[in-house]
């Protein structure tokens, strides 16, 4: 057995499950207001779905995945050999009750980007507070972003997605196809619109910025239990420890439940269980293209991203269902090659990198962020779906306002662990 309780002590313990982005600001900012704090992960820090992200902080992320209409879009997805969706065929039936949340939540999309609006809107602030300290400023960018499109009708149908960031009081410019072409050069001449969104904050390097924090928490005193929690015990006043696959009990004064797309079954064994689900996305990582973009560049019709990193030009995305535990389908990685040589004028693939990660995602596009309902000492910060780097940061502000008893920021109501089961 291992205690972590504070016993007396002048700074509480806070375990924190799950060491991803939002796991590590999360201890970042619980260090700055004077706990004690263990991340507790089977893997290293931030080398999971942290790492393998598009780069992108982007404050004018407000619209959620689940729209009116999007359903029409299902077959035609599925169907297209570079379609963004798959769904394995012995997976499909378990994936169907969140798909169902999914096409329900829908209707209430307005209240989603609202909320969403709230949490994003000093994302980048949030991330500023941390990377000075952590040696890791250069490796923010603050060049905009753009969402590119090859048909008249691919710009008109996300109208919808340019009204709710504006709505929320986001710049939001929209260009010609010359206009891209000046400031995306290396684009073929198919596209013919675009978004600039000139507030967007980009990252050239997810793995460097996670490990650069990480560090800083470490040598601040933050301790890492390489281990995979299996359960929980509980007494009158909130949890009282966990246990880990190796057999040990730790005892700690709060718990944190950030395991990305495992959370839910942490939560369920904790009494509240929640409909998330993994959206599998896979990445590829181009080492010398053959030119360089200057931002995050987002396919309106294709549905990825590519970003300029360190290692190389990042194309990101993709949607599997498929489950935590089956095997990597490489082909969908693949397929991003066959983007890339159809959306650039010349592109060299040669030494492309694949990789696969897991996105925690929620029914609603909305994470879950807050107390628990049923244990006074453990918070939630889970399901960011696409936006976990965006999101990282901020969430760890709110998080340690919750473990502080302070009232939140904004209205963390939204968010609740409860939202499906009232």
């Amino acid at each position: 057995m291992t205690d972590h309780q504070s016993q007396g002590q002048s700074k509480p313990h806070v375990a924190i499950i799950g060491a991803g982005i939002v796991g590590i600001c999360s201890a970042a900012f619980l260090q700055r207001e004077g706990y004690r704090v263990t991340l507790i992960d089977a893997e290293d820090p931030g080398t999971m779905t942290s790492f393998g992200n598009a780069g992108a902080i982007s404050p004018h992320s407000v619209t959620p995945m689940a729209l009116p209409g999007i359903w029409k879009n299902v077959p035609r997805w599925l169907l297209d050999p570079l379609g963004p969706l798959a769904v394995r065929m012995d997976y499909a039936a378990k994936a169907t009750p969140w798909l169902i949340k999914f096409m329900a939540a829908a209707k209430s999309y307005e209240a989603q980007a609202a909320a969403l609006a709230s949490l994003h809107r000093p994302v980048r602030e949030a991330y500023l507070e941390l990377t000075g300290d952590a040696g890791a400023s250069h490796l923010l960018k603050q060049t905009g972003s753009l969402s590119v499109y090859e048909t008249e009708a691919g710009f008109q149908g996300d109208v919808l997605m340019r009204e709710l960031s504006r709505r929320h009081g986001h710049t939001v410019e929209e260009l010609t196809g010359d206009e891209l072409r000046q400031l995306e050069p290396a684009l073929g001449p198919q596209f013919v619109r675009a978004t600039y969104f000139p507030d967007s904050t980009h990252c050239i390097n997810p793995g460097d910025l996670c490990q650069r924090l990480v560090a800083m928490v470490f040598a601040a005193g933050g301790e890492h239990i390489r281990a995979k929690v299996t359960g929980f015990e509980t007494g009158a006043d909130g949890v009282t420890a966990l246990r880990t696959d190796d057999g040990q009990r730790h005892a700690f004064d709060h718990f944190v439940v950030s395991a990305g797309a495992w959370s839910h079954r942490l939560s369920a064994q904790l009494g509240e269980p929640f409909p998330l689900e993994s959206e599998r996305g896979y990445h590829m990582v181009l080492p010398h293209p053959g030119f360089e973009t200057s931002r995050p560049i987002s396919f309106g019709e294709r549905k990825f991203m590519c970003t300029m990193m360190e290692p190389g030009l990042r194309l990101a995305g993709t949607v599997e269902f498929a489950g935590l535990e089956a095997d990597p389908n490489w082909g969908r990685a693949d397929k991003l090659l066959d983007h890339a040589r159809q959306i650039f004028r010349t592109v060299d693939v040669g030494d492309a990198k694949p990789w696969m990660g897991q996105r925690p995602s929620t029914p609603d596009s909305m994470p879950v962020i807050g107390r628990s309902k049923k244990h006074a000492n453990v918070a939630y910060a889970f399901g960011h779906g696409h936006l976990g780097l965006t999101g990282g940061a901020i969430t760890g502000q709110h998080i340690t306002s919750v473990i502080a008893g302070r009232e939140p920021a904004i209205d963390l109501s939204p968010f609740s662990i409860d939202r499906f089961s009232r």
